[in-house]
């Protein structure tokens, strides 16, 4: 694991040396020019992380066969990505987007619009690099037997992503992906298989399940129907909007590279989503009473276990420790390669317009460093579970989608009538999310889809009103 996490930094030099030019577009997208291979790998390294090595089996042994819901909720990402994507791309190849704000900025030209667009995306992936730094902490405490502790597997892990991200930007991230991403499809599939073999699979575990904890097995209510399609909704209208997904829309070779990717992708959740609930809900039968933190490191104890029965299985310990190392690490350099980008691009390089591209991209590199600096911080000191982190920065990016979705298709649409949706939805969601003695989820629907509906509503009286006068 070692010698794999180190050659990651030799990839980083490679892809400093495979730079042809000294632009932002190079730097930041690997100068447009990426393959289907190179594509869907990236893009599944990136979606596909710690959340769902980690925090998706934790939320399958918490919440039960009703977890299954998951599936459904990656797999509605790629009809979001299918709504914009085609056509966000040629407009990215006509007016050279770097950023999601560029998109924002060219499309209703309001600057107030784009920042606080641009902030609400770098605090939501700043979230999403917090969740992931905490399950590379459990991992890497689990792979040593706790001869390296939860803060300095972060801070380890942590200063090599980081050096090979400034070291060569996209080009050298999309290239770890494609190791990463190999990696995480191989190690998913042989857990599944062995957890099938070990355990006796869902079978077995459904008997037990059944007995010991039925409420698990039960029908859903209206409440938890709700929150199904909460969840649901969630995933579309997030995750579908990652800036640095966007970015890799950017950065495809032409629109059949991009189409074909997502052609591919569209079975992922089957393969990978699938897999780990099923590890989940073998491992509630397996490990029950475990309390919220426990449940979290689900996998790892079942990997431990069969490691104990079958000695000669280490192996399987050592290639799935390495695929969720992988996993975390390909979303982490993404993530923060995005808010390096949008802080340079759509905020500094907003103020100081005449900077050289090379000195954007120096001061990019000094905000990736800053950036991880206080995430792992953060990450070592945070006690929430990494499914709620997840949840926060869903209920956030939700409120970017109408820009996006509507701003691509509609025309007429005012960045007034955004820039209201977007303040009163986010107010909304996060009065829901962080007011004491309210429910995270009232009605079973998520503070963010709250804030949506009230997003969309006054961004369509708005509408109304500009289109009456």
């Amino acid at each position: 694991m070692s010698v794999y996490l180190f050659s990651l930094i030799g990839i980083g030099l490679a892809g400093r040396l495979a730079r042809k030019e000294n632009t932002l577009a190079d730097f930041y997208l690997a100068g447009r020019g990426m393959g289907v291979f190179v594509l869907f790998l990236t893009l599944y390294a990136t979606q596909y992380s710690g959340n769902t090595m980690i925090g998706f089996a934790g939320k399958a042994y918490r919440g039960g066969y009703q977890s299954l819901v998951m599936v459904i909720f990656m797999s509605s990402v790629i009809g979001g990505y299918l709504i914009y994507a085609p056509k966000l791309f040629r407009l990215a190849q006509k007016h050279g987007f770097i950023t999601t704000g560029d998109f924002i900025q060219h499309r209703f030209k309001n600057n107030a619009l784009t920042i606080i667009i641009v902030i609400l995306s770098i605090i939501a992936l700043g979230n999403y690099i917090l969740t992931n730094l905490k399950a590379i902490g459990y991992i890497v405490v689990a792979a040593t037997g706790g001869v390296v502790g939860f803060a300095q597997g972060i801070i380890i892990l942590s200063l090599i992503m980081v050096i090979y991200e400034t070291l060569g930007g996209m080009r050298s991230v999309a290239w770890t992906d494609v190791i990463q991403g190999v990696l995480l499809l191989i190690g998913v599939v042989l857990i599944f298989i062995v957890i099938q073999v070990e355990y006796g699979g869902l079978a077995a575990s459904a008997e037990i399940i059944k007995n010991e904890k039925s409420d698990l097995l039960k029908f859903p209510n209206w409440f938890e129907r709700r929150l199904w399609i909460s969840t649901i909704g969630l995933a579309f209208f997030g995750i579908s909007v990652y800036p640095h997904a966007i970015q890799r829309i950017y950065a495809a070779k032409d629109e059949n590279t991009l189409k074909r990717s997502m052609q591919i992708m569209v079975f992922m959740p089957l393969v990978t989503t699938m897999f780990m609930m099923t590890v989940g809900w073998v491992g509630l039968a397996q490990f029950p009473d475990l309390d919220s933190r426990g449940s979290e490191q689900i996998t790892i104890l079942m990997l431990q276990d069969i490691g104990l029965r079958v000695p000669a299985m280490g192996i399987m310990i050592i290639l799935f420790l390495s695929a969720a190392v992988a996993a975390i690490m390909s979303t982490v350099d993404s993530a923060l390669l995005a808010i390096s980008s949008m802080v340079t691009k759509d905020l500094y390089g907003h103020f100081k317009p005449n900077k050289k591209q090379s000195d954007l991209i120096k001061f990019g590199k000094i905000i990736s460093w800053i950036i991880m600096a206080l995430a792992v911080l953060l990450a070592i000191e945070l006690p929430q579970t990494i499914w709620r982190l997840m949840e926060i920065k869903l209920e956030l990016l939700c409120q970017i989608s109408p820009s996006i979705f509507l701003g691509i298709h509609y025309k007429n649409l005012q960045s007034k009538s955004v820039l209201a949706g977007v303040i009163v939805g986010t107010f909304i969601a996060l009065l829901i999310i962080f007011t004491p003695g309210l429910p995270a989820k009232p009605w079973g629907i998520h503070a963010g889809i709250w804030g949506l509906i009230a997003n969309v509503s006054v961004l369509g009286m708005y509408q109304f009103r500009f289109q009456k006068n």
